[in-house]
């Protein structure tokens, strides 16, 4: 005999997207068996991944759609007979549509879903993900007339007016043939409340992009405008908790947070969490509209979801209590969310383990396996971005110091209260490059009992002093501004090859850290750090490995005086210069791989 968790088989189309994923995640969590439809096998295997990296130990089905063809799911019929509600996540989120692209993807979908969902024998519920700017609407009005259609979908926009023809379109069908029917309505959907997690960059994430750009040159809208957000995963516990209330059958309900400050007043908040630089001036959005778009970069389509409407959320929230759903904080959820975006470069990095961090008070960039006891900490220009494959083959995290890369700080002043931080409780061996490897030094003079090992690579404090322009802060903070991934490229390694493998240090410094940068560099000529450095550096008992290129050697005094220390090794990497981790990583990966043997 089956129980009544057994009998629940839900069917997520558009499994595969944001919402998807993550109601696959509450479906799964609520005992029911999940069917995810995804269009092709590498999609359903990418699925299968992620929710196994987000800790789903059971297995799901997985199902190809096919909305070309009139069975919808490819496979033998008789494995969805017992489907008992099908969740609709499915549809194109994106602007600058044409009308037939739009309708094809939001209006054709829910006819076919529709048409399949009628001979489901077991078929309690179809719940539909429609849009609190678009639900709500009479099926009374279906079919909709050619030259209404064309009305709408030129004053609203090709994507909001197909998802107004198809939340209209869901419920006459729907109702039409008798099946048990729930609409939710979301708006701005954001990254999970927790983890902040989100591979949606349109909208709202579009605006966080400019503010962190510097490209943001006012802020939109007034006190009024409002432009709410849900979590995704509490979009997705509602989800997965209405399908299964029967008081939810023919309800449509609008899911925001109320207490979403104003458009403007939450860029604010999240341009200072960040740390970035927030634009005084605000527009209104009639202001904006009567703009070009080449001086708003403001698509047309996103005006209409600026607006002073307040949308009926009193049934959302009477179910939330009903079932113990709390919605999270909304400052904390848009923080976490931004600072997700940041980690992930706004879509730019698409793989990898990558996180903000508070160390010390410190907004900190962190890549690689966290806690890790292996830290890696860069050097300049370049940020952590440049040493993620090397980190990934060795198992180690790599963390932008203060004022570099993507992390927030002023840079060296606050080594004080970010290196504890950093380098945690528990032993770790630390691999410094070039002004990382000051750092290294600082901390491992500091903090002697949580130091293991020290590895400096091109430490330049013990290297010739550098040259005298890098310490004329003006014109090095220019070139580190208009420079490209190619020069810079030819600057640090004498060859182009490394320009690919720049372009987020390039997009760092022209944008943020050129300042930081330059300052840095001045500080690197100051004799009296160097040798402050150098004394710290003797003072270290535990293992040290000081590791150069042979274009980029130490100093040979220096390299005398460090070279008869027994607990000192001197290392050349043949063709090296200051950067070996661009030029010469299967050299680098297969000394720093000692590094845990030795300590």
């Amino acid at each position: 005999m089956s129980s009544p968790a057994d009998a629940r088989h839900a069917l997520v189309v558009g499994a595969s997207g944001l919402v998807g994923r993550h109601l696959l995640l509450a479906l799964a969590d609520a005992g029911a068996n999940v069917t995810a439809a995804v269009r092709s096998a590498e999609s359903g295997a990418r699925v299968h991944r992620w929710l196994s990296e987000h800790g789903l130990a059971r297995s799901i089905s997985i199902a190809v759609v096919d909305f070309e063809t009139s069975e919808l799911l490819v496979g033998d019929p008789s494995a969805f007979l017992t489907i008992t509600e099908i969740h609709n996540c499915a549809g194109s989120y994106r602007f600058g549509m044409t009308a037939l692209e739009a309708r094809k993807a939001n209006v054709g979908i829910v006819e076919k879903l529709i048409d399949f969902a009628q001979h489901l024998p077991r078929l309690e519920r179809v719940v539909h993900v429609s849009g609190y700017r678009v639900g709500g609407q009479d099926p009374a009005t279906i079919p909709w007339p050619d030259s209404h259609r064309a009305a709408m979908y030129e004053e609203l926009g090709a994507y909001e007016a197909s998802k107004v023809e198809s939340d209209a379109i869901f419920q006459a069908l729907a109702t039409d043939r008798g099946i048990p029917w729930t609409i939710v309505n979301p708006s701005s959907v954001i990254g999970d409340s927790v983890t902040g997690e989100s591979d949606q960059h349109i909208g709202l994430s579009t605006s966080i992009e400019q503010l962190w750009d510097g490209s943001l040159g006012a802020l939109p809208g007034d006190e009024t405008t409002f432009l709410p957000v849900v979590t995704v995963d509490y979009l997705a516990a509602f989800m997965a908790a209405a399908a299964a209330d029967p008081a939810a059958a023919g309800q449509a309900y609008w899911i925001l947070d109320d207490a979403t400050p104003p458009l403007a007043d939450l860029l604010t908040h999240v341009g200072r969490h960040i740390g970035v630089k927030v634009p005084r001036v605000r527009l209104p959005v009639n202001v904006i509209a009567r703009l070009p778009r080449r001086i708003t970069k403001a698509d047309p389509e996103t005006l209409t979801f600026m607006s002073a409407d307040r949308y009926p959320t009193d049934s959302a929230i009477e179910f939330a209590e009903r079932h113990g759903l709390e919605m999270p904080d909304v400052r904390a959820s848009l923080e976490r969310w931004a600072d997700h975006l940041v980690a992930r470069r706004f879509g730019a990095v698409a793989t990898g383990d990558r996180r903000i961090l508070d160390l010390g008070g410190v907004r900190t960039f962190e890549l690689g396996a966290h806690r890790s006891d292996r830290v890696i900490l860069p050097g300049l220009p370049v940020n952590a971005d440049t040493w993620a494959d090397l980190a990934s083959r060795i198992g180690a995290r790599v963390v932008d110091l203060p004022g570099l890369g993507l992390s927030s700080g002023a840079g060296v002043q606050d080594w004080h209260r970010w290196l504890p931080a950093a380098v945690g409780d528990e032993a770790v061996d630390i691999i410094g490059h070039s002004i990382g490897a000051a750092a290294a030094t600082v901390a491992a003079d500091r903090l002697p009992a949580q130091v293991r090992s020290l590895t400096l690579i091109a430490p330049f404090f013990l290297q010739a002093p550098a040259r005298t322009a890098t310490r004329l802060r003006p014109l090095t903070r220019s070139y580190l501004r208009h420079t490209t991934p190619t020069r810079l490229s030819r600057h640090l390694t004498g060859s182009e090859a490394s320009a690919a493998a720049l372009e987020s240090s390039v997009n760092d410094l022209t944008r943020r850290t050129a300042t930081r940068v330059a300052e840095h560099l001045a500080l690197a000529g100051s004799r009296r750090w160097r040798a402050d450095l150098q004394g710290a550096l003797k003072r270290f008992r535990g293992p040290i490995r000081i590791i150069t290129g042979s274009d980029d050697p130490l100093d040979p005094i220096i390299a005398d005086e460090f070279g008869v220390i027994p607990h000192v090794e001197l290392v050349t990497v043949p063709g090296a210069g200051h950067h070996p981790q661009l030029t010469h990583g299967d050299a680098l990966v297969e000394l720093l791989a000692g590094v845990e043997a030795r300590g």
